[in-house]
């Protein structure tokens, strides 16, 4: 701990204001949606703790039926929408953080066998990342949730919701993380140390995997951090557009999708909150995200 206190990357980190208070912003989030549990004043998703009189209570105000005051209001089903935003937190949180990983390992493989292995390989997996960046990644990832949706069986459907989010996200979002590392592959196996790796007899797999893969993992991880923004972003998109988390999981976006249909009515705090709390954790990410790639290459400076 001593020497990462007194190394370059803290030093930069500590006189940044903005990653600094990024940072804190991202992490108070996290800490919040993982002890969700002993935050919230109670579980929005236990119906038994529900009181539908509760329903439309606007915040730190004194339902006129029941005496609850809510922090940040109650929403139509009469759940305190502080604790339903903590919760929602942990699914959007956690679509991200799978997304991001499939994405990455993904698109980290297929960099590594087009920039080292070279040759038809190189040229059908480049192509097909240029063809799929032509078109925005909600859209693919709406058009691979709709066919993962349509291949699985009915009573599966709802089971599996989450786990469909995550792979149409993921499956949208390997193009970065492939571009950089082919690119970084390019550069690194014209170095010495790997004409002396490929000397000693080694197999290809472990030069990729030993040698080249270590040192382009630098760059992965500020792609990384920009990709969980989007992600979820992505995520808060389709479950806003209906296509998403189901609404008795909601994550960010289906609350913001039910905040809508209140909005004109005089209900603001249902739509407002949530709203306001993925705006605070995707600009904190990007922020972050955008100190660490300065940081990490001083040349983008």
């Amino acid at each position: 701990m001593h020497w990462f206190l007194q190394s370059d990357f803290f030093y930069s980190f500590r006189n940044a204001p903005v990653a600094v208070a990024s940072f804190f912003v991202f992490a108070v989030i996290i800490l919040a949606a993982v002890f969700a549990n002993f935050i919230a004043p109670n579980n929005p998703f236990d119906p038994a703790s529900l009181n539908l009189m509760n329903g439309f209570t606007p915040p730190l105000q004194s339902n006129e039926f029941t005496g609850d005051v809510f922090l940040l209001g109650a929403d139509d089903q009469g759940r305190d929408l502080f604790s339903t935003i903590l919760y929602g937190l942990r699914i959007s949180l956690f679509v991200g953080i799978m997304a991001v990983m499939l994405a990455m390992v993904m698109g980290v493989v297929l960099g590594l066998i087009a920039g080292y292995l070279g040759g038809w390989l190189d040229t059908f997996i480049m192509r097909f990342a240029d063809i799929q960046m032509t078109f925005p990644s909600i859209l693919v990832a709406m058009l691979i949730y709709g066919v993962a949706k349509g291949v699985l069986p009915p009573d599966l459907r709802y089971e599996m919701s989450i786990a469909v989010l995550i792979i149409s996200i993921g499956l949208s979002e390997w193009v970065p993380f492939a571009r950089t590392v082919r690119g970084l592959t390019l550069v690194e196996k014209e170095k010495e140390y790997i004409t002396a790796a490929k000397m000693i007899g080694l197999r290809k797999s472990q030069i990729m995997s030993r040698h080249i893969l270590p040192n382009v993992l630098g760059p992965v991880l500020v792609i990384a951090t920009i990709t969980f923004a989007l992600a979820i972003i992505a995520e808060a998109t389709l479950s806003f557009l209906g296509v998403g988390v189901p609404t008795t999981k909601p994550s960010l976006g289906t609350l913001i999708r039910i905040g809508q249909d209140f909005l004109f009515s005089g209900e603001w705090w249902i739509l407002l909150f949530p709203a306001l709390t993925l705006l605070a954790l995707a600009l904190s990410i990007n922020l972050f995200g955008d100190w660490l790639r300065d940081t990490l290459n001083p040349k983008l400076k």
